[in-house]
């Protein structure tokens, strides 16, 4: 399973940037930028502040994708 984030849509819906987002979070652009690419889930802490952040309910922004399960 591998997880899915919506961070980047939702970032540029609000026309934020990478740099004024890592700011308000206080947190390295460098973060943003791996996140969004999925290469880097944040700890459960920082998810909830990104939720919290746009204002979007974690389920929405994060998700499981189950089809690249291998039993």
């Amino acid at each position: 399973m591998k997880v899915i984030n919506h961070i980047q849509e939702a970032r540029k819906s609000r026309q934020i940037t990478q740099v004024k987002m890592a700011e308000d979070l206080q947190i390295t652009r460098q973060t943003i930028n791996a996140i969004e690419k999925n290469k880097y889930n944040p700890s459960l802490e920082l998810a909830l502040k990104l939720a919290n952040y746009f204002d979007i309910p974690f389920d929405t922004l994060f998700y499981l994708d189950e089809g690249d399960t291998k039993t």
